[in-house]
């Protein structure tokens, strides 16, 4: 009888540590501990910035529901939202931290005004802009764009776009 009770006691004693380790109310029933669960929401947030580049950052959110998420990017726009996730965009009035790092203005070869990752005859295309009619363009421009144009800050991006601008392609 006694290894009996000792039996029953380390069977509450498991079930008891079960119920912690699942945080699960003892006395509680596994379909009505199912109800309790809080869903977990994949959410997507991407940054659009000045000079065309796209950051993605992704969270799990614990939330009773989806507009309680929302609520709490309510400064971001939802772009789209399933059962599990929810996709948002905020518009970055600021060039991106890889232009701040790394980025330099030039021609690719079709004579179209770009940003580089780098300088632009060994660097990736990190957005295009405009068409320029290089004749028209005096030498010095056209071999500061060769050389590539440094961009450190959104004032530099800006005014190098100005710029360029009357040298445009219709």
């Amino acid at each position: 009888m006694r290894k009996f009770m000792m039996g029953q006691k380390l069977y509450l004693s498991a079930v008891i540590c079960m119920a912690c380790l699942f945080n699960i109310p003892v006395g509680v029933k596994i379909s009505q501990a199912e109800e309790l669960a809080i869903p977990i929401f994949k959410v997507t947030l991407q940054s659009i910035f000045l000079d065309g580049e796209l950051t993605e950052e992704i969270v799990f959110k614990e939330s009773a529901s989806p507009e309680e998420v929302m609520q709490q990017y309510a400064d971001w726009e939802l772009v789209k939202q399933t059962d599990k996730e929810l996709v948002f965009q905020k518009r970055i009035n600021d060039i991106s931290p890889l232009l701040k790092t790394n980025g330099y203005f030039g021609l690719t070869e079709d004579g179209v005004l770009s940003i580089f990752n780098g300088r632009p005859s060994d660097s990736d295309v990190i957005h295009s802009f405009f068409q320029i009619d290089v004749d028209m363009l005096e030498v010095k421009k056209q071999q500061e764009l060769g050389d590539g144009i440094r961009v450190n800050d959104k004032d530099q991006f800006q005014a190098v776009l100005e710029t360029f601008k009357p040298y445009r392609q219709p």
